[in-house]
């Protein structure tokens, strides 16, 4: 691959992509030379906007829409994004769920669709697209955690739990697919801005981060897509929180 256009003749498929993160992450694969499937729940009007953007650009890019809370969705979303852009090489499972809610307040629906939407939805992306990656000798997969998965964090103890499962699935599925060239990895984000995930005013959180501030969506995308280029990291959960959980 050109050095330039790293992720060149690749298919990337990036959920949570009218969110800042997935945003960001969907521009720097398409950067670099990728087709890349824009996978939205409920706000169309962004993951379309960088759709249209990025084939004026000269891309390839389609916005699709997927209600992830719903078992039959990703098999569905990868119905439609395939036909048009081919198999999918790059997963990019960006979409989560962040309600803040006390232990006594969640529901057992509440506590389902959280994991729906953090957890299983992931993991069912992955069984549909790993087999392709597999049998071709190549895949990325990067799942979006948060140190709330190493903390507990704030949210809630059901947020908590769908991202630390997300850690136990990236070590499974890593080991077994090391030696056929996919790798697996997370990205354990917090704090970041344009999430929609700040739980709590911005002055008051920017005074627990060490660096002074709040991340940026750009930030994590530079670290995301260092750890797509690298084929020799696989196996590993990166926190990235301006320095407050050093470990």
């Amino acid at each position: 691959m050109a050095q330039g256009n790293p992720f060149s003749n690749q298919v990337a498929l990036v959920t949570g992509a009218s969110g800042g993160i997935g945003q960001a992450v969907a521009r720097r694969l398409a950067a670099g030379g990728a087709s890349v499937a824009l996978a939205y729940g409920a706000n169309a009007k962004p993951a379309q906007k960088l759709a249209d953007e990025l084939v004026t650009q000269g891309g390839h890019a389609v916005a699709v829409g997927a209600d992830l809370r719903r078992a039959e969705a990703p098999a569905e979303l990868l119905a439609e994004v395939e036909p048009q852009l081919g198999s999918i090489d790059i997963l990019v499972a960006a979409a989560g769920l962040g309600r803040q809610q006390a232990l006594e307040e969640i529901s057992i629906e509440d506590f389902d669709e959280m994991l729906a939407v953090n957890l299983r939805a992931p993991f069912l992306l992955a069984q549909h697209t790993v087999p392709g990656m597999r049998a071709r000798g190549f895949g990325r997969v990067l799942f979006f955690s948060s140190v709330a998965a190493f903390t507990g964090g704030i949210v809630g103890p059901h947020y908590a739990a769908s991202k630390a499962g997300l850690h136990g699935l990236t070590h499974f599925l890593a080991t077994r697919l090391a030696g056929d060239g996919v790798t697996v990895n997370a990205i354990a984000p917090a704090l970041i801005t344009d999430t929609g995930m700040l739980p709590g005013e911005p002055d008051e959180l920017r005074s627990r981060v060490p660096v002074g501030r709040l991340g940026q969506p750009d930030e994590v995308a530079d670290l995301a897509l260092a750890m797509l280029r690298n084929p020799y990291l696989t196996n590993q959960v990166i926190s990235l929180d301006g320095g407050m959980h050093p470990r």
